[in-house]
């Protein structure tokens, strides 16, 4: 059994100069009314919507030996283009049941 606990990256970065400190105070004490917004068009209701939330957002990922049933796993191999993904379903699959419950578990508190 594999008892470890997630591995994390921590990134550490150089301390910024006295130019760099003096240059970030600078553009926060500007006001928005100063800020040059020509290279960057204005988002209007057309991009609103059509945003997706949470599309760029990527779980960690846990590797684990897990035990089903060979004909599910078998029916998620199948049904997996070219044999391949096939996992991705399963995580999909199990993402959609844990939200269905949490919605579920909220309105019977709510």
């Amino acid at each position: 059994m594999n008892d470890e606990s997630p591995k994390y990256v921590a990134y550490t970065s150089k301390p910024l100069t006295a130019e760099q400190l003096a240059e970030l105070d600078a553009l926060a004490s500007r006001g928005d009314d100063e800020i040059d917004f020509s290279d960057i068009p204005e988002a209007g209701d057309e991009f609103f919507d059509n945003a997706k939330r949470g599309s760029m957002y990527r779980a960690l990922k846990a590797q684990l030996t897990i035990r089903l049933d060979a004909d599910i796993l078998d029916w998620f191999k199948r049904h997996a283009k070219d044999g391949k993904g096939y996992q991705t379903d399963i995580n999909k699959a199990l993402r959609a049941y844990v939200t269905a419950q949490e919605k579920r578990a909220q309105k019977k508190v709510g």
